[in-house]
């Protein structure tokens, strides 16, 4: 299908087998209440009927691109710095929906607040089924860099790699999401932030979009990767702290939190990461967190040792704690893991 490039929104999907969500996903956008956007595939060597399917529509605002061979996640994404794109760009991932008013929400907003460099617009969380789970948190209608940090390391935000809008410009500027994050997991939030460096994010106050809960990347990734991407998203930060004084003010007040609650909860994945699948301990973790605090918070103390889990999960990691851990969690529900990723 050849591109078409006079439109001012672009909604770009990576996929990689989509099967059943990815047609639920397409349907969902070429039902846009506002017509003037196209859709740009970036298919990532599929071999199921993804790509099959959507030449069968036949709909000259899709425009499929390729891989001749498989792509890691990180590398599928990376190509959309690449492509040619419109004034304003989506990312949604092939398994979330639009609601029909995503770009009539997203246009008026744009009209509304011309200055911001980021937008998005209030969600909410189905299941595997579609079925409602819940509503995002309520986010405030203008936000600069320094609340949404704020509201990030206290988890009173939802914030989803789908539903944001942005210009291509500063998009391309920013270097797009970063592919030096395992399964990209964080690159989303160093991306929302340096996009919202720029001016400020704007939010509407409708629902426009549903994200799917189920096998996503960052569930699935193991404890010594999501590690890696925490500690690259660390490094961010502290470059961000020495650049602007609300950030660094933030990270002040709120970063503490924040170690101890990703000290606690990768900890207790890297106890889930079988032995052999990690070089990484949840002692030399926890010791890392240690350095993440005297990076970002110089001065304040920061014992994670005191956290019972966190504990636990230090005298849980070894060959006898890791048989009774694995004992204990056998009762729990089995994840079927889903063998690709887009």
């Amino acid at each position: 299908m050849s591109p078409t490039n006079n439109y001012q929104y672009g909604i770009i999907l990576p996929v990689k087998n989509g099967g059943a969500y990815v047609k639920e996903c397409v349907n969902s956008i070429l039902s846009q209440t506002h017509k003037e956007f196209n859709l740009i595939v970036l298919d990532n060597y599929s071999t199921d009927d993804t790509v099959a399917w959507l030449k069968e529509l036949d709909d000259n605002r899709i425009t499929i691109h390729t891989a001749d061979h498989p792509l890691s996640m990180e590398a599928n994404w990376a190509r959309i710095t690449a492509i040619e794109k419109n004034e304003f760009i989506t990312i949604i991932g092939h398994d979330d929906l639009l609601h029909p008013n995503y770009l009539s929400v997203m246009n008026a907003l744009i009209k509304k607040h011309p200055q911001a460099s980021l937008y998005q617009a209030h969600f909410n969380f189905i299941n595997d089924k579609g079925i409602l789970v819940r509503h995002c948190h309520p986010m405030q209608e203008k936000q600069y860099a320094f609340e949404f940090l704020e509201c990030e390391m206290n988890r009173t935000m939802d914030s989803t790699g789908t539903g944001y809008m942005m210009r291509s410009r500063d998009y391309d500027a920013a270097g797009g999401i970063s592919p030096l994050y395992p399964n990209l997991i964080f690159a989303d939030y160093e991306l929302w932030i340096k996009l919202i460096l720029v001016s400020y994010k704007a939010t509407a106050a409708e629902e426009a979009f549903s994200y799917r809960l189920h096998n996503s990347a960052s569930r699935l990734t193991n404890g010594e990767a999501y590690q890696q991407a925490f500690g690259r998203y660390i490094s961010f930060l502290a470059a961000c702290r020495l650049n602007d004084a609300g950030i660094a003010a933030t990270i002040d007040k709120h970063a503490k939190k924040m170690l101890l609650f990703f000290c606690e909860s990768l900890s207790h994945r890297l106890l889930k990461t079988p032995k052999n699948d990690r070089v990484a301990t949840v002692g030399a973790f926890i010791g890392q967190c240690r350095s993440y605090a005297r990076l970002l918070i110089p001065g304040q103390q920061f014992r994670p040792l005191l956290k019972l889990r966190i504990f636990a999960a230090y005298l849980l990691d070894n060959k006898i704690g890791l048989t009774l851990f694995a004992f204990f969690k056998s009762g729990s529900p089995k994840i079927k893991k889903q063998p690709d990723q887009s």
